[in-house]
This record gives C-alpha cells, structure tokens and sequence, in this order.
C-alpha cells in the first residue's frame, strides 16, 4: 500500500466514524482549505520565516493537506498523478534555461 492510499484510508475511516462524510462536499471543503491555509499563513504573520512556530507550521500544514487529499478523494482524482502532471506543466512553463534563479512568472521570463 502506498503512502498516499494509507493517508486517504486512514482520512476515510475517521470520518466514517463521525459520520463527517456528509459535510464534506467539494465546495465545504475547499473552503475549509482556504481557512487552513490562511491560518498556516499566521504562523508567520509579524514574523521572519525563521521565527514562524515549527509546531503551528506542521499542524496547519497536515490540516491543509488532510482537506487537499479529501478534495482529491471526493473527486475520484489520483494525487500522484495530479501533482506529477502540474509539474510538467509547469516545467514547460518554467524551463530551466529562462526560470533558473529567477522568481519571475512565467509571462515575465
């Protein structure tokens, strides 16, 4: 079993238990993973990165990814596959040649 399909197993199971299935649909969760990432984004809020809580980072980033993975989930989408696809995407976007050492966006290289 792959690491993925352990971490969407295990999201299943304890939402089954609470019966929280029926409050996860695709627009409560991307929501709820918009309200995630802003809290992560406290973290550093006042802060350099180098001050951001290691703690508050790990634990608004796991919420982040368990609302991520429960979208993919709900939608029947292969995360690897999703993620390895944006990436040549975006390496076609961004090719090494232009993009190396620069934070240009793309329109910009």
């Amino acid at each position: 079993m792959s690491d993925i399909q352990e971490i969407l197993d295990e999201l299943r199971r304890f939402n089954s238990e609470r019966d929280w299935d029926q409050f996860h649909n695709g627009k409560d969760l991307a929501i709820a993973l918009s309200i995630e990432a802003s809290e992560l984004l406290e973290a550093f809020l006042w802060k350099s990165a180098e001050e951001a809580p290691l703690l508050k980072i790990k634990e608004e980033l796991a919420d982040v990814l368990n609302y991520a993975f429960q979208m993919a989930d709900r939608y029947n989408l292969d995360i690897k596959q999703i993620m390895l696809d944006k990436l040549a995407k975006n390496a076609a976007k961004y090719p090494v040649e232009k993009a190396k050492g620069s934070a240009k966006k793309y329109n910009e290289l």
